[in-house]
Formats: structure tokens, sequence, C-alpha cells
């Protein structure tokens, strides 16, 4: 049985269609990451508790009865263009910061399978510090203003429009992990069920190592599973994300069966067998041209 990544859609304003390129390496990092999350809690976590109103924000969230779901996956690429614009600014003065990484793109992977659906982008990646303190612990301004708009009527579906689109993950998940990679530290992994609290440990037992960028893995609640469809995925993306100047590639997982012929063993009856087959076909061939011959003479 394989498994293979085919980039199946683009959007972008700038993008072009990418080559139709088998990538076995990162279906099998997709179709595994709940196993490998498992193998990587052997290494020590370090456990923080959100903000108050960042876990005030979360709670709306995940309780929220909103039937327009899918502006999670908006927000999620705009955050991920964003990371590619802050590379790319950078690389403008320093050309380095995209030696680890030239390609800069955003892939999403959805997985029936797992339940999981991957926003992964090339784009500046966080360090450790980054990771505590832009998902959890330090309160930005904008997550109370949104608060303060969402108690004044306003619609959860602008969220992105203070800083804090991130969170609308919860909309649809019930577990988040992010997994990430800037030039300025090692890889590190971010998780939490939102909880009250998330987890931060180096991400070592995670066997796709970014070059640089980020991986955010959002596992689906039950009655969200639509958005794991493939033509779901490529109709919200077409919807919101037209005017994303990196290219978007939906990456789908096929799995191919192919039955193998093992080869028998021959033993001397099969020989034997196959002897009389040759010595009964020689005999009909003999006979069918005996027959022949006898139509001849009557002809004459």
């Amino acid at each position: 049985m394989t498994s293979t990544e085919e980039p199946t859609a683009t959007s972008g304003q700038n993008a072009e269609p990418v080559a139709e390129t088998t990538t076995t390496t990162s279906a099998e990092t997709t179709t595994s990451s709940a196993e490998t999350t498992t193998s990587a809690e052997s290494i020590p976590a370090e456990s923080f508790q959100f903000n108050a109103d960042i876990a005030q924000l979360m709670s709306l969230i995940i309780n929220a009865v909103y039937s327009n779901k899918e502006v999670f996956l908006r927000e999620l690429i705009s955050n991920a263009s964003d990371a590619l614009d802050k590379i790319r600014y950078l690389s403008l003065t320093n050309p380095e910061a995209l030696a680890n990484e030239k390609e800069l793109k955003i892939e999403i992977i959805p997985n029936k399978e797992n339940k999981t659906i991957t926003i992964r982008d090339t784009g500046i990646g966080m360090t450790k510090e980054d990771l505590i303190n832009n998902l959890g612990t330090i309160a930005k301004s904008g997550t109370k203003q949104f608060m303060e708009a969402i108690s004044a009527g306003a619609d959860i579906s602008m969220i992105g429009q203070f800083g804090v689109g991130f969170y609308s993950s919860y909309l649809v998940s019930e577990k988040v992990e992010v997994h990430t990679k800037s030039n300025d530290d090692e890889q590190y992994y971010w998780e939490s069920s939102a909880g009250g609290t998330f987890s931060v440990r180096p991400d070592k037992g995670y066997p796709l190592k970014l070059n640089r960028g980020t991986e955010i893995i959002l596992h689906m609640k039950d009655d969200c599973l639509d958005f794991v469809d493939e033509k779901k995925v490529t109709e919200i993306v077409k919807k919101h994300s037209q005017f994303v100047a990196f290219p978007i590639n939906l990456l789908t997982i096929k799995t191919e069966e192919k039955e193998v012929d093992e080869p028998e063993e021959a033993d001397e009856d099969d020989d034997a067998d196959k002897d009389k087959d040759k010595d009964s076909s020689e005999a009909k061939v003999e006979v069918t041209e005996d027959k022949e011959k006898d139509k001849k003479k009557k002809r004459k």
C-alpha cells in the first residue's frame, strides 16, 4: 500500500499552478501526526496558563453557536500569508534569511482518516518565546477589543481584524497542535485542548523537520468533519483567499492497493500434468487435421 500527496489546487493573486508531484515524506508525516505526537510525549513539556482575556475569548469561541465556522480557514491562511510577508521583507536586507527554505508557499492537507486538517507555511516561524507570548500568556490589546466588540453585537467573523484570528481554530477543533521553526531557534511544539492551559516543548520527536515555517494541525470536532472534505476546502479557499499573494497548494492523500503475485513452487506432479496437457493438445491438433483431410476427400 502506497500513500502519496498530490497538489490538486492552487490559489493566489500571483500564484501559478504547481506541477503535479509526489511527496511521500509529507504524506507519511500527515497521516501519522497523531502517532508522532504520542511518541514525542517522552520529551519534558512546560505547561502554561492562558492569559485571562484569552481564556475568556477561547471559552466564547468554543461555546459559540455560530453557523459560519469556515472563517477559521480564512484566518489561518491569512496568518500564514503574514508570516511569509515577514520573511520576504526580512530577506530584502538579509538574503541569508531564505537560505534554509527559498520557496514561499502555503499548503493545506485535509485528512479524513485522522479527522485533521493541516495548514503549513514556509514563513518566518516562531521561537519558543514567540510561541509563549503570541499564543497564550501576554494579553494583546486586540483580545480585549474583540471581546468588547462581541459584547456590542459584532460578529465572530470579524476576529481577524483584531489580530487574534488564530483562536478561531477552536470553532471547529477540539485540539490544536503547532509545529514551528524559526531561523533563530530550534523546532518547537505547542499544543492545547483549550482547557485553560497549553504546553510547549522541543519538537525532537516529530519526523517532519521544518526548514523554516509553521505547521498547524487541527483535530476536528465530530460535527465539523465536512471541513476535511477536499471539495469543501477548495471552495473555501477560492471564496476567501483569492487575493493571497502566495501559492496555496491543496495536498490530498491517496491510497493505492496493489496485488503482488507470489511465485508458486513447481513440483514433479505439476510437471507431469503439464506434459499430459501438451500430449492432449497435440492429439487434438492431429485429430483436427485428419478431419480436414476427410472433408477434402469427400469434396473430390
